[in-house]
């Protein structure tokens, strides 16, 4: 017994002088890490420096939205390797700093989430309480049946509400939620007055036309007019408001603009539809939800435009002719009819690098145009490279980027369209655009295809949704830079854009993919080279397939010597019968 007790303490002594040695060691390596990821005390911070970049930047002073793009001058007596470092930890203090702010508006909106969760559970407790009570004393049998069958009433009333509210708490309608894949995206569809835009076509569908089935139909125009009574209805919050920023504008269809919808099988459908406002950089905005059920308001507010410019960034390299037809477009729309738009051209290599400028000085001289950088790179073309650059090189605020291509034509409404479907910290925008098939095998030959504005048009013979395309976007640099921008070690066609979209896919932030009737890739020949890897090569057959004609057409061209058998063998049997002919 005596033995066992002193081996007891002896083993207790023992422990506790490990512990103290595991806590001090713990203690040790907190400090140290603490010392380690504590830079700002080892450097003083460095100001802003632009990326060496090669190229040159007319028109800074006047950049949209801010400053465009001023540089610190470069701080003398200081070795590089100081200077990059000092760079380096600049971008991690932005990204931190974003991502702090993030994380900040998650806690907020998990809060609000939990708050709401907190009365649903009350309001089930209270429900359940007044179920499961009898009738009052002083209450006779029927008074308390009575009482027993109205409560009964509120309680199915308020569990329906709550399942409503319930359906849409779990719809994808103000937050995105995590998908494992491109192929779990629910696309929208997008509708106006007259006509539908619709991705699901198969053979006989169109991918625009008038809603032929009478649900379609009632089902568009309760939305519509729900929409129209929620504007023209005031409401408490519009009535607190003072005489002066009340609205005296009456709102009918003809405002409408567009709207885009889709639904969720198992939770309801969703509708976003855009009106013009009291201005022509205003428009309001309404969201609503039918839970298989009634509609629901979501969400009625004022969306104002007029100070959210949009720097479009464009990769290039050579294709000078595209370049000057892509300007020409660009002149009209995003020059005259917008002017809250800044071009970034990133260029590569050097050859047609004086006719890329050229263009861009002849633009800026006809219509006063000084809202451009022009970036070179002396290196082997990659869009995902070049759109990297275009997004980082921007040093005026948190602006909202459009990557594009020279072979898109787009208009002012599409404009419109990426800035109402983006938000900082909550949508990406993703536009599915109207293809261009082949205008020599859709008019017959090259001496009968009209002018660039009279070919796009969105039928089922002249173009299709480019559903399996993810290079077209509009978000918000801040977005972009959170997100990790592209992978530029992903090498070949098309990989770096799909990687970019799985990214925001798997994130929290609400991606918006809608057909958009004012985006249209133009057509031009594609060459896939045979070093591309097997899977990428595969792509891009079938996107070359894909972009020379529809599905009849290619089924003419495919039978075109049976037909042409055909159509001689009538011919000789009219010219031996010529009695029956």
């Amino acid at each position: 017994m005596l033995h066992a007790a002193m081996l007891r303490r002896g083993m207790l002594a023992w422990v506790s002088r490990v512990g103290v040695v595991l806590v001090l060691l713990c203690c040790s390596l907190s400090l140290l890490y603490v010392m380690t990821c504590s830079p700002s005390l080892a450097l003083p911070r460095a100001g802003p420096i632009h990326p060496s970049l090669g190229g040159t930047r007319p028109g800074v002073g006047a950049g949209v939205g801010g400053p465009g793009g001023a540089r610190a001058p470069a701080q003398s007596g200081r070795p590089p390797g100081v200077q990059s470092y000092q760079v380096l930890l600049q971008e991690r203090e932005e990204q931190h700093r974003l991502h702090i702010s993030s994380l900040k508006k998650e806690i907020a909106q998990l809060k609000e989430a939990l708050q709401e969760r907190s009365q649903q559970l009350k309001g089930v407790q209270e429900s359940l309480k007044r179920a499961a009570g009898g009738p009052a004393e002083g209450q006779d049998t029927g008074a308390g049946l009575q009482g027993g069958g109205l409560g009964e009433a509120q309680g199915a009333r308020t569990d329906l509400q709550e399942f409503l509210r319930s359906q849409l708490s779990k719809a994808e309608v103000s937050a995105g939620t995590r998908l494992p894949s491109e192929y779990a995206v629910l696309p929208f569809e997008s509708f106006t007055l007259q006509r539908v835009y619709q991705l699901e076509m198969g053979l006989t569908r169109h991918p625009e036309e008038k809603p032929v089935r009478k649900d379609k139909r009632e089902e568009l125009g309760e939305v519509l007019e729900t929409a129209l009574h929620s504007l023209n209805t005031p409401s408490s919050q519009q009535d607190s408001r003072s005489a002066a920023e009340k609205t005296s504008k009456v709102y009918s269809p003809s405002d409408f603009v567009e709207g885009i919808t889709r639904t969720e099988k198992d939770k309801g459908t969703l509708y976003e539809l855009t009106f013009r406002g009291e201005s022509s950089n205003e428009f309001r905005r309404l969201v609503l939800f039918r839970p298989f059920g009634p509609l629901m308001k979501v969400k009625n507010e004022r969306v104002d435009t007029v100070n959210v410019p949009i720097n479009i960034i464009v990769p290039l390299s050579r294709r000078t002719d595209k370049f000057k037809q892509f300007m020409h477009n660009f002149r009209e729309v995003c020059v005259r009819q917008d002017g809250r738009v800044h071009l970034t051209v990133v260029y590569f290599g050097k050859e047609q690098m004086s006719e890329v400028r050229s263009t861009l000085e002849n633009t800026s001289r006809e219509v006063n145009f000084k809202n451009y950088t022009l970036l070179q790179l002396d290196e082997e073309f990659s869009r995902g490279r070049g759109l990297d650059v275009g997004a980082r090189a921007w040093k005026g605020g948190n602006v909202l980027l459009f990557f594009c291509d020279v072979d898109i034509y787009f208009t002012a409404d599409f404009l419109n369209t990426c800035r109402l479907n983006t938000q900082p910290g909550k949508k990406v925008f993703y536009p599915v655009l109207f293809s261009q098939y082949n205008p020599t095998l859709i008019y017959g030959s090259p001496e009968h295809v009209p002018p660039v504005e009279q070919q796009l048009v969105i039928k089922k013979d002249t173009g299709f949704w480019r559903d399996f395309g993810f290079g077209m976007t509009c978000q918000y640099r801040s977005d972009f830079i959170n997100i990790g921008g592209f992978d530029i070690d992903i090498k070949g066609w098309g990989g770096k854009d799909v990687h970019l979209y799985r990214k925001y896919l798997h994130n929290n932030l609400l991606v918006v993919r809608a057909l958009s009737r004012g985006l249209f890739h133009l057509w031009h020949e594609k060459h896939c080279a045979d070093e591309l890897p097997p899977d990428q090569y595969h792509m891009c057959m079938q996107s070359k397939a894909m972009n020379e004609a529809s599905h009849g057409r290619l089924g003419m061209l495919f039978f075109r010597h049976e037909i042409e058998a055909h159509l001689r063998k009538q011919k000789l049997q009219q010219n031996s019968n010529p009695k029956k002919a």
